[in-house]
């Protein structure tokens, strides 16, 4: 396993672990931010995965449209969470 692979692990990883952080703070107070902050968080841990698969596991393939396309719904999802709440 090269360093690039174990760094994209880890960067999965880190997306989930603080996915699961603000899930937890959520149910113990909701709030809209966190909810679409969790939902970012995970789509950056697919996008994360997304990496791995495609540049490690299936290497013949292409995924970079797939990737890319979870990445920017991530951070859209965490964008319309910030306008909606009205932080800037």
């Amino acid at each position: 396993m090269t360093i690039a692979e174990v760094i994209y692990l880890l960067c999965a990883a880190t997306s989930l672990i603080a996915a699961t952080m603000l899930f937890r703070q959520y149910r113990h107070r909701p709030s809209r931010l966190l909810l679409w902050s969790v939902v970012g968080f995970a789509g950056l841990a697919v996008n994360n995965v997304l990496v791995y698969v495609d540049l490690v596991v299936y290497t013949g393939v292409d995924l970079s449209l797939i990737r890319s396309t979870a990445g920017a719904a991530a951070m859209v999802a965490v964008l319309y969470g910030l306008i909606s709440e009205g932080v800037a």
